[in-house]
Parts: structure tokens; C-alpha cells; sequence
């Protein structure tokens, strides 16, 4: 009998911690959901919606689009005769450059300001040359100069990478790894510091010279010489985007007027290295597709007006821009 009653009440404390551990736990649940609820209410309260957003996809967030550029207006006509305040203006930056240390951001921008200006073709060219000489020391090489609001610095952080850093910059990860020396994305080392650049990029084709000049924002970087369409088959003039999936390496390309079909490894293979889709989207441009910046096998295409429209660059040249145009952001302006 004491046996049973033993085994009894040993039952009965069971049952009771039993209903104790539940109760507990409805409890400690109860104050976590009033915990929720009381942070989502005061969001609530001051007009926002708390939502949780995976750290993958807030680096992977695509920025608004850029507004539309407002690019330097380098007049292709030069004066016949030397500006003696562009002159006094050059040597003026040009001392910048040889102080010690050296002015570099200062001249840069004092030589941009002076390019819209009248000038002899002399002139002109003197100052494109310096502002492409000082873009290889402040653009095209891992130092970041003081006050330098184009370019700038970013610590990677651990599950950073190119493409993402370059998204967040409008910058295609393409540049980041040459001007950073990466040989490959997947070299990118969490802690590191690499160089970043304020982008986006765009560039302005002057059919009349058959010259294309770049800009990083609004500050000129360098001129390339460029073939265009043919009589009749002129590129149009106006404003284009780059396509969101328009870049490609060496693609298969159909000659729209006789319908042939070209492969990279073809002889006569026309588009070279490169291949930069655009879509018109003011001006002439407007709703026009199928153009396109791209390389040529045939450097003595460049600079006369024999494509079926498209923008033709020598290979080098292409490959360059192709790893500075940012789809969507980067804008290709066209004028006569």
C-alpha cells in the first residue's frame, strides 16, 4: 500500500512540472510576441513599415536611376585664332602639376572649366592631351588624391563583392579590378582596402569630327577616334542608354542587310573585341535599337563613315570603354 501511494504521488509532482514547464513557456512566448508587436506598432505610429531585409539583398539593391548627364559643350569647330585667356588659364594649371607636391585634382578641374571656353584647335588639343595625361595619375592608377570627389576609398567587408561594389558606385566591376590590380573577383579579400570611382560614366560622339570624348559625371577623361554610319545609314543623333543586357564579348552577330551569320572565329568576323548594346531614348534616337558601340578587325575603318550605323572603335579602345560604360546609367549622346 505505502508502495502504491509512493508511485502515486511521485505521478501527481510529474504531471505538475509538466504543466509548469508549458505554462513557462506560453509565457516567455507571450512576452516576445508583445516585444514584436510593440516595435512594429511604434514604427507603425510614426508612418513606417518595419520590414526585415536579408543583408544579400540590401547590397544587391539596384540604386534609382541617374539623372540624365550634363556633359561639357566642347565645340568641334575651334577659332581660328589662340584665346590668350585660355593660354594664361593652361599655364596657370600646368604650374599646379609641376609644384611639389603636385596639385593634381586643382589642375584637373581648372583645365575642365577652360575646355567649354573658344580656343584654337592647337589650344584645344593641348588641353585634352593634359586632361588625359592627369587622368592616368588620378583615374587610371590605385592613388586617391586628397579632395578628390571622383574617386574615393571603401573597406570590403566580409561577403562584399566586385559586382555588388561596383553596382553601389554605378561602376562596372571591370575597372574596379584593373585599377586595383585584381586578377580575378574572387580575389577580393574581406578587411582590404581597394579604390573605388564615382561613376556613372558617358560619352559624347561628334559625327563631324568622328571623335568620341568620355567623361567620369561631367569631367572630360579622353577622346577616341571613332567610324560611323554610312550616307543613308547614318548613326542617328540624340540621346542613348546602354542596355541593360547590352554588353557582351565578341558575340554572334547577323548582318541584318544580307542575312548572314558571323562568328567570333570567322576571318571576316566584322564587330572585334567588344560589343556595347544601345536603346534611343530622346532625339533622333528615340525608340531606335540595333545600334551599338563595338570594336573592328579593320583599324582603317575608323574615322570615315562606312557601318550600318553602329559607333566602331579600335579594340583597345573599345575594351577600355567597355569596362567603364555601366548599363542603364551610362548615356551615349550623339551631335553632328
Amino acid at each position: 500500500m505505502a508502495r502504491y501511494f509512493a508511485r502515486r504521488m511521485r505521478g501527481r509532482r510529474s504531471r505538475t512540472q509538466r504543466r509548469i514547464y508549458i505554462i513557462s513557456g506560453l509565457l516567455i512566448v507571450a512576452v516576445v510576441f508583445a516585444f514584436i508587436y510593440g516595435l512594429s506598432s511604434s514604427g507603425e505610429d510614426e508612418g513606417e513599415t518595419v520590414q526585415p531585409l536579408m543583408e544579400s539583398e540590401a547590397k544587391d539593391e539596384i540604386p534609382p536611376p541617374a539623372p540624365e548627364p550634363v556633359l561639357l559643350k566642347v565645340a568641334p569647330e575651334p577659332t581660328s585664332e589662340p584665346n590668350s585667356q585660355v593660354a594664361k588659364l593652361i599655364a596657370e594649371a600646368m604650374e599646379l602639376v609641376n609644384t611639389k607636391p603636385p596639385k593634381i585634382i586643382e589642375a584637373r578641374d581648372r583645365l575642365n572649366e577652360v575646355l567649354p571656353m573658344p580656343m584654337s584647335s592647337r589650344q584645344q588639343a593641348v588641353v585634352k592631351k593634359q586632361l588625359s595625361e592627369l587622368a592616368d595619375k588620378w583615374l587610371f592608377s590605385r592613388v586617391v588624391f586628397p579632395q578628390d570627389r571622383l574617386c574615393g576609398t571603401y573597406e570590403v567587408e566580409r561577403g562584399d563583392q566586385l559586382r555588388t561594389i561596383g553596382r553601389r558606385f554605378k561602376m562596372p566591376y571591370e575597372i574596379l579590378m584593373q585599377i586595383n590590380k585584381i586578377a580575378r573577383p574572387e580575389a577580393l579579400q574581406a578587411g582590404g582596402t581597394i579604390k573605388v570611382i564615382n561613376g556613372p560614366f558617358h560619352v559624347r560622339v561628334y559625327r563631324s569630327t568622328f571623335t568620341m570624348d568620355l567623361y567620369l559625371q561631367n569631367t572630360f577623361v579622353r577622346s577616341f577616334p571613332v567610324g560611323l554610319g554610312q550616307p543613308d545609314m547614318e548613326t542617328p543623333t540624340g540621346l542613348w542608354a546602354v542596355k541593360a543586357d547590352g554588353k557582351l564579348i565578341s558575340p554572334t552577330w547577323t548582318d541584318p542587310m544580307s542575312g548572314k551569320t558571323y562568328e567570333p572565329q570567322d576571318a571576316d568576323y566584322p564587330l572585334g573585341s567588344r560589343w556595347i548594346g544601345l536603346k534611343g531614348i530622346k532625339g533622333e534616337a528615340l525608340g531606335r535599337t540595333g545600334f551599338a558601340i563595338h570594336g573592328t578587325r579593320n583599324p582603317e575603318e575608323i574615322g570615315t563613315a562606312g557601318s550600318q550605323g553602329c559607333i566602331r572603335l579600335l579594340n583597345g579602345d573599345a575594351i577600355l570603354v567597355y569596362n567603364l560604360l555601366v548599363p542603364e546609367y551610362s548615356r551615349v549622346e550623339v551631335v553632328e
